[in-house]
């Protein structure tokens, strides 16, 4: 079963396109590292919730959107062998200083796969 990292965050609409940019080089970045799959999605259908949601969870404001994003690798292992690769890429040098959103407000975390189809 694969391992995979999750991320939840809210990107300013007119920052959208520094956002691909950005996502883009992560996910070459993370390929070329091991990783098996990266996956940027924008939100379509995110409701706001009355006691919990997307938009909740990362304090989206009216003029974002919601993003959500996997990664997978082989195992856990894997993951942190992968990760510290990444971290360590002269090409994402200063990325989170000049990410085009606020990195306080995403949530990610690792999560073993529980059923696989």
């Amino acid at each position: 079963m694969t391992y995979v990292d999750g991320f939840v965050l809210a990107v300013p609409k007119q920052n959208l396109e520094a956002y691909k940019e950005m996502a883009r080089l992560g996910g070459q970045v993370w390929m070329e590292h091991g990783a098996l799959s990266y996956v940027e999605c924008v939100g379509d259908d995110v409701p706001y919730g009355e006691v919990t949601s997307f938009p909740r969870a990362v304090q989206a404001k009216e003029d974002e959107v919601v993003i959500f994003s996997w990664v997978t690798y082989r195992s856990r292992e894997e993951r942190d062998a992968v990760m510290a690769k990444v971290m360590a890429d002269p090409r994402l040098e200063g990325s989170m200083a000049n990410a085009p959103f606020d990195g306080k407000r995403m949530i990610f975390g690792g999560f073993t796969s529980l059923i696989e189809m």
